[in-house]
């Protein structure tokens, strides 16, 4: 990790830093390889053509940078959190209440890599259980 990066994460208040840590490590886990750079003055993950940007705000964490139907069902599952497309704001309190396998769940799709339709073009990777005309089941 570059010094931007541990930079910006050593100046995360003491509030949010648990947050943003537990995010960090489940990153991780599921993309050991991963590169993590700054970017848009957050930290940024980086795994093949994909990108997942972490933010630290005064509410709590912001998890940015996923394409749409990206993010396994999170959004729907949590109608309750801040959202907009391809963003969602995690405060504390709410994250408490999340296990850490839908969070998993949430990187491994945002983070994994697009997948061949029958006609050739890129889409997205099916969710986890979902399968279409279009796309396999990872």
């Amino acid at each position: 990790m570059d010094e931007a990066v541990r930079g910006y994460i050593d100046a995360i208040p003491a509030g949010h830093r648990p947050l943003f840590d537990r995010l960090h490590q489940l990153i991780l886990a599921a993309y050991p390889g991963a590169a993590i750079v700054l970017s848009y003055k957050l930290p940024t993950y980086k795994v093949g053509s994909r990108r997942l940007y972490v933010g630290a705000w005064k509410h709590g964490v912001s998890i940015y940078g996923w394409q749409q139907g990206c993010d396994a069902g999170f959004t729907a599952r949590h109608p309750e959190l801040k959202t907009s497309t391809g963003t969602i704001r995690l405060r504390p309190e709410d994250a408490a209440g999340i296990p850490d396998e839908e969070l998993r769940d949430l990187v491994r799709s945002a983070l994994a890599p697009p997948v061949k339709s029958r006609a050739g073009e890129l889409t997205p990777r099916a969710q986890p259980g979902q399968a279409g005309p279009d796309r396999t089941t990872p």
